[in-house]
């Protein structure tokens, strides 16, 4: 099993929705916020986890989901916002994510129906396997179906 995977799914979601909660704002990321405090190594370093969280909001940066003006030593990332890529995908609509018949006003059904808010609900509840099947869907450039809200 391949838990640093998992791992990734739920930094990048958590430091990605952190984001998007303070778009279109230029923040702090700590990485202390998103996963806990986590103790140095007995040299001082952070650790594995610690630096496995703060490779992913590297990685997410590299691959043009975030931007960032500089890191914070190994805690944080300094100025960071979400690019147009990262808001658009976080923003669209989840086909099926909804069932259907449900009597919510149009604009409720367009939040809820959003990737951000099923990430969000999806680690509110830690259902492991529904983070990591959103935040890859969120990886993916076009989803099939009409409910896309741009």
């Amino acid at each position: 099993m391949d838990l640093q995977i998992d791992d990734f799914y739920k930094d990048a979601a958590t430091g990605l929705l952190a984001l998007y909660l303070a778009f279109p704002r230029k923040v702090g990321l700590y990485v202390e916020d998103l996963i806990g405090r986590e103790e140095p190594d007995e040299f001082g370093l952070p650790s594995k986890r610690h630096q496995a969280c703060l490779g992913a909001l590297l990685w997410l940066a590299d691959e043009g989901y975030l931007r960032y003006e500089s890191t914070i030593h190994y805690d944080a990332l300094d100025q960071a916002v979400l690019t147009e890529k990262g808001f658009l995908r976080l923003s669209r609509g989840v086909p099926h994510a909804l069932p259907d018949g449900d009597a919510l006003p149009p604009s409720v059904r367009r939040v809820h129906s959003t990737l951000a808010h099923q990430l969000r609900e999806a680690l509110q509840q830690q259902h492991g396997e529904r983070i990591a099947r959103l935040t890859r869907l969120l990886f993916t450039s076009t989803l099939n179906g009409s409910n896309d809200t741009v």
